[in-house]
């Protein structure tokens, strides 16, 4: 069955798969990566709190920007390639490197005040509370 489908168990599926749910996103919800490597990246929405989470395999926290302005979240660095020898030869190079930049337009209002970024075996993960007004209110129905 593998020579039928060649591609089977190979990255063009994943990479056909994220090319195709980026074009289905809305335009204005995240610019293109700069370079070569470009971070995945996780968004959920609790009821109290958006979780953004970004892996960064390789990376050190030093090296990793974060800003929040208004309702976009950028995430910005740079992984360097690391040669150990100059006069090595290289048989096979597939991790990637390069300076990058993903911005994320978050859903909800957040509370910029109380953003919170950790990082954790090559995932840093930010934790974004919620704006008063953008969690919501329960009205309550009187019977008359």
């Amino acid at each position: 069955m593998r020579a039928l489908a060649p591609w089977a168990g190979s990255g063009l599926r994943r990479d056909m798969d994220r090319l195709f749910e980026r074009l289905l996103e809305s335009p204005w919800s995240e610019l293109p990566a700069m370079g070569d490597f470009t971070p995945a990246l996780d968004v959920s929405e609790g009821k109290d709190a958006i979780t953004v989470k970004a892996e960064l395999p390789g990376m050190e926290p030093k090296d990793i920007a974060v800003t929040l302005e208004g309702d976009m979240l950028t995430i910005k660095g740079e992984k360097e390639d690391k040669k150990e020898d100059k006069d090595e030869r290289r048989h096979r190079v597939e991790r990637s490197w390069g300076a990058f930049v993903r911005r994320v337009q978050l859903p909800a209002t957040v509370d910029g005040g109380k953003v919170n970024a950790a990082f954790k075996n090559g995932v840093v993960t930010i934790t974004l509370p919620k704006a008063a007004g953008a969690k919501g209110t329960m009205i309550p129905i009187k019977a008359e």
